[in-house]
């Protein structure tokens, strides 16, 4: 279920509680919760999430993404979640990964990742990163 992006990023579709036993015994010491409240009737709270994170000893952010699109918010808060976490492993979910991954990729890019390694390291992971491509080079472009 735990897909790894690098050696610091996982990405996952919606966790349960039994999830966060399973990444902090991968080394994981942030999970970055990216789906919005309520999206859908079947999934686990994001308060219930962080309290099993918080027990365990974990840290615990949400940056809720919708399927309208990101905003500059979004990558400021996953840069500075990934940047507080310093050299531990981050676990990020969504309903399916794909937002999760999307949102890592536009931050990567932002920060002068290559777009093509982005992608390939995505498609790795077996994400598809063709709908934020354009994107993710408009933000390269601006870091060079």
């Amino acid at each position: 279920m735990l897909k790894q992006l690098t050696s610091s990023i996982y990405v996952a579709p919606q966790i349960g509680i039994e999830t966060v036993a399973e990444a902090k015994a991968l080394g994981v010491t942030l999970i970055v919760n990216n789906r919005p409240e309520g999206e859908s009737p079947d999934q686990v709270a994001g308060p219930d999430i962080e309290a099993a994170a918080r027990a365990a000893g974990l840290d615990y952010v949400a940056i809720p993404v919708t399927h309208s699109g990101f905003a500059p918010w979004q990558l400021d808060a996953m840069d500075e979640a990934l940047a507080n976490n310093g050299e531990g492993k981050t676990l990020c979910y969504c309903r399916s990964g794909t937002r999760s991954t999307l949102l890592w990729s536009l931050a990567r890019a932002r920060a002068g990742d290559a777009p093509d390694d982005i992608a390939d390291i995505a498609a790795a992971a077996g994400y598809d990163i063709a709908p934020i491509r354009e994107m993710m080079h408009a933000l390269a472009a601006g870091t060079r």
